[in-house]
């Protein structure tokens, strides 16, 4: 019975500890680790947070892009960093995408991460150079089908849902076209606009003003609905590809045996953000839709994308050594 009280006893201490370090977090810089090219959706994303957060504690929040291995890099640098609160995950649904795609990744994208809130979402849109001689879907998979094997399409690295989801166009157009993998969205978007390569799927937020200025030309979105930015493209639904409704998502992660105390200071402080009007008419404006969920959600959520995915990978055979 003693050893009993004290273990009641020490795990009160412990949590009540745990709840004071998280009422008088932050006290120091925090760092956002942002696995994907500045400029990209996923930096973006981090870039709006940082400021805010910034604002709102008083402490200066750095975001750090430590590219390579289609984002593996950075997140195993969150991965392995102690759970304290002070190095945060920004990544796009490609954190649930790699793990299937690749013969190893050094992280369970699950089990070694704790889920804070889904930033928010993005339809993706298939763009061409405007030199491709197509104005619409049908006319594109026609040209491909006529050319099989030759038209290339460009990704923010592969894994990402910008290369997975043109997987998922090629099967279900039953297509043979090849990837070219881009280490960040920034390079794919300059060899697209360039013409060096002729098309590729992207986020609404990445390309929507390329697009206005006539740099690039886009399709289709992959949403159920024509989007407000862009009301003049159609949808994957109405081309005649109802399979084709995806997208992209955005959202931060703490190292794993953060704790729950930590985990709900700060989403509750990132969910607040997101609902700013600032906040969410820039989210809007970029092409995305805000979200800002519960941890709990959030979690449901990723393992239902990471399950989706899988199952794309393994009917198109998409592997990476």
């Amino acid at each position: 019975m003693h050893r009993i009280v004290c273990a009641l006893a020490a795990l009160t201490t412990l949590a009540a500890f745990t709840a004071a370090y998280a009422q008088n977090y932050p006290t120091k810089p925090l760092r956002i680790i942002a696995p994907f090219t500045a400029g990209g959706p996923v930096d973006v994303t981090a870039r709006i947070l940082a400021q805010k957060l910034n604002e709102a504690w008083g402490q200066q929040v750095i975001v750090e892009n430590r590219v390579g291995a289609s984002g593996t890099i950075g997140a195993d640098l969150v991965a392995k960093a102690p759970p304290d609160g002070y190095t945060l995950l920004a990544n796009s649904s490609s954190h649930v995408i790699v793990p299937s795609l690749f013969a190893k990744v050094p992280y369970d994208a699950i089990r070694d991460f704790a889920p804070v809130t889904v930033v928010s979402t993005s339809s993706l849109a298939l763009v061409v150079t405007p030199t491709l001689p197509v104005k619409n879907v049908k006319e594109f998979v026609a040209l491909a089908k006529a050319r099989p094997g030759e038209l290339s399409f460009a990704s923010a690295g592969a894994g990402s849902s910008t290369h997975l989801t043109s997987e998922l166009f090629k099967s279900i157009t039953g297509t043979n076209m090849q990837h070219v993998p881009y280490k960040g969205q920034s390079q794919a978007l300059t060899d697209l606009i360039s013409g060096q390569i002729p098309f590729m799927f992207n986020t609404l937020q990445a390309v929507s003003e390329f697009v206005k200025a006539g740099r690039l030309r886009v399709l289709a979105i992959t949403a159920d609905k024509r989007s407000a930015r862009l009301s003049e493209v159609p949808t994957f639904i109405e081309a005649g590809y109802k399979d084709m409704v995806t997208g992209s998502w955005y959202a931060i992660w703490l190292p794993a045996k953060a704790s729950e105390a930590l985990i709900t200071r700060l989403n509750s402080e990132i969910v607040r953000i997101i609902a700013l009007p600032d906040v969410r008419n820039r989210i809007i404006e970029l092409g995305g839709e805000p979200v800002g969920n519960t941890p709990s959600a959030f979690d449901a959520f990723q393992k239902t994308e990471m399950t989706r995915w899988a199952q794309v990978i393994k009917a198109s055979g998409a592997k990476v050594d």
